[in-house]
């Protein structure tokens, strides 16, 4: 299963608009996603209730697990998104 370690460049971080886009691009994604810090349990990415529990901030590194067809480009994406300071 792949995996990034990611450090958040949003300066709001994953709070209501980032975390609605996030989830957004997640669900828009082939493989199946996961998002996590280092002291949380995995949550879907395409849950806004998992991702904004989180509570990822701006220079907050979270991981990201990729399952699936796609895993590579899903990870891609997700990560392009979470290191652009938007």
């Amino acid at each position: 299963m792949p995996h990034r370690r990611v450090t958040i460049a949003i300066a709001e971080g994953l709070h209501a608009r980032p975390a609605a886009l996030f989830v957004k691009l997640a669900s828009e994604q082939p493989a199946k996603v996961t998002i996590r810090t280092d002291d949380s349990e995995p949550v879907d990415s395409d849950s806004i209730l998992g991702v904004m529990t989180l509570g990822a901030g701006a220079g907050d590194v979270v991981v990201l697990d990729a399952d699936g067809a796609g895993a590579d480009e899903s990870l891609d994406a997700l990560e392009t998104y979470l290191t652009t300071a938007g």
